[in-house]
């Protein structure tokens, strides 16, 4: 669990580590059980992606795939995760310049 440095939730008597890798972390929590920890816990806002009903297949080489594959894991999502934030992104994007005339 990392936090932000500044984060006023923090104490510095908090008994779960600061973590240097997810590997770290996932052994921490491998040998723990997260409710020894809920007094040092707060409520976060969660938002869940609507239910995506169409789905399209896009063929790639590998050499796109094995690209695409190591960007989404980058940043920590799945590489069709990625394929349609790229889509939105343009899509938004052609819109916009529609929308201007540029």
């Amino acid at each position: 669990m990392t936090r932000e440095p500044d984060n006023p939730q923090r104490t510095d008597t908090s008994r779960i580590p600061d973590f240097q890798s997810r590997e770290e972390e996932a052994a921490f929590w491998d040998t723990h059980d997260f409710t020894e920890f809920l007094d040092e816990t707060r409520p976060v806002k969660l938002r869940v992606a609507k239910n995506l009903t169409e789905g399209l297949t896009v063929r790639l080489d590998r050499r796109d795939r094995e690209e695409l594959e190591r960007r989404a894991t980058e940043q920590g999502i799945g590489p069709s995760t990625l394929v349609r934030m790229w889509i939105k992104d343009r899509l938004r994007q052609a819109t916009e310049q529609s929308r201007t005339g540029t």
